[in-house]
């Protein structure tokens, strides 16, 4: 068995019993009190939920804005033409085009947090399907990034707009914030995204939704959330 290093050992003592369940408020204030990197950190949530994603009725995602904002700079890019380009601009698109953004991304520029496309481009921007999609890249008209409002799109996605999807095994998991956060601010983070999430419950879920919730950071231990103080379906 390898050795604890003296690190691990506080954590560990701080920590107790990695089986206890915890309040969300106690939750976050414990893993600000572990944080050990020299970074400002994520805090990651995860929920598991009672769906199997390889059918299409039980498949979960969307888009939720966080009230107090992610605390990264989002890069977004803005596939539009005359007013709808100048109206991106304005709103603070990184890089809005045509033609030549294709040509851009084609050439493997693809430093992007978010693409937003107007309807009348996805001609364009359909040829980029194996190049963004891999990447969660892809506008789509169901996440509100293939849109006429272009200039609202964008504002979102810089405001603290993130999406939400599940992963094969059942489970999302998303950031909701930096440790700098004040506690208030990631517990409004929390509850928006995980309330979001149970409105987002597809039609084809069956039994208990929402099984288990588990709260992190960037580089610390995993904290697991009582679900019966956020959710009973």
């Amino acid at each position: 068995m390898a050795k604890q290093t003296k690190k691990q050992k506080t954590l560990v003592e701080k920590l107790g019993d990695n089986q206890k369940l915890y309040g969300v408020d106690e939750a976050i204030a414990l893993i600000k009190d572990l944080k050990s990197a020299k970074f400002d950190e994520t805090l990651e949530v995860s929920l598991n939920l009672g769906v199997d994603p390889r059918h299409a009725d039980q498949m979960v995602r969307g888009m939720v804005v966080l009230p107090s904002g992610t605390g990264k700079d989002v890069k977004v890019a803005v596939f539009a033409r005359g007013d709808n380009a100048q109206k991106a601009i304005d709103a603070g698109a990184d890089k809005v085009g045509a033609e030549d953004l294709l040509e851009d991304m084609q050439a493997g520029n693809l430093d992007y947090g978010r693409v937003i496309a107007t309807p009348d481009m996805m001609g364009i921007v359909g040829r980029l399907g194996k190049v963004l999609g891999p990447k969660g890249l892809m506008p789509n008209p169901k996440l509100g990034t293939v849109t006429p409002n272009v200039a609202e799109a964008v504002k979102a996605a810089k405001g603290g707009q993130v999406e939400y999807r599940v992963e094969k095994a059942g489970i999302i998991h998303g950031g909701i914030g930096k440790l700098s956060f004040s506690n208030e601010a990631l517990r409004a983070n929390f509850d928006a995204f995980v309330d979001a999430v149970v409105k987002a419950k597809p039609a084809g879920a069956k039994g208990k939704y929402v099984r288990k919730i588990g709260l992190s950071s960037s580089m610390g231990p995993g904290i697991k959330v009582d679900v019966a103080e956020v959710h009973n379906g």
